[in-house]
């Protein structure tokens, strides 16, 4: 889930973290219920965690650097921007459905927290950048900001969907994925074929 770099205390305060901001909704948490939820002293909080007050920013960094590696990692050999894009916004999709806390947060917070849009301006835009350069995108390169702000409203509808039950993580990935290619300039046909190609496995995180 976290970065590479952490201690193995850091990595359960950490996870902690992460699962007490989705349930209360609040960027807020104290040091006893760090410790309670991540099974440590209090004494290991303090050691391991440099600030409280600053904890969910770390949290988010951690969180959007570590999705946007493991989705470049992934797609390194893929040739197509088109097919890259479309398997980035499932793998997001994916994600909140198995991992709820992870979905909640996203959710709960979205992308106003500068560290998290970091999740919506790593890998995202290094491939809509590629897209568009090489003419697969039909939108001009000042549209950038609002080509971004489009993806990511429609992935996080898309995870709406899937937490409230209302569609499965496939169903929501496939059509976000084919509606945001269409929305480019990519033929219905193609889209719809990367949309609902078989969804390889993001590789583990690094440790």
């Amino acid at each position: 889930m976290l970065q590479p770099g952490l201690t193995a205390a850091q990595r359960r305060i950490y996870k902690a973290a992460l699962h007490l901001f989705a349930e209360k909704g609040s960027t807020q948490v104290t040091v006893r219920e760090l410790a309670d939820i991540a099974g440590v002293a209090r004494g290991t909080v303090y050691n391991h965690v440099e600030s409280i007050e600053h904890l969910f920013e770390d949290v988010a960094v951690h969180l959007a650097d570590e999705m946007n590696q493991r989705i470049l990692s992934a797609f390194r050999s893929q040739p197509d921007p088109a097919a890259k894009l479309a398997a980035g916004i499932r793998h997001y999709v994916r994600r909140a459905h198995e991992d709820p806390a992870w979905g909640s947060f996203i959710s709960r917070f979205g992308f106003s927290n500068v560290a998290l849009r970091r999740l919506g301006s790593g890998a995202p835009v290094q491939i809509l950048m590629d897209g568009i350069q090489r003419g697969i995108y039909q939108v001009r390169q000042d549209q950038l900001s609002a080509v971004i702000t489009m993806v990511a409203s429609s992935v996080l509808g898309s995870i709406y969907l899937v937490r409230e039950g209302l569609r499965t993580w496939r169903d929501a990935g496939s059509d976000c994925a084919e509606l945001v290619l269409r929305a480019l300039g990519v033929t219905p046909e193609k889209a719809r074929l990367l949309a609902t190609a078989e969804l390889m496995p993001l590789p583990e995180p690094r440790r």
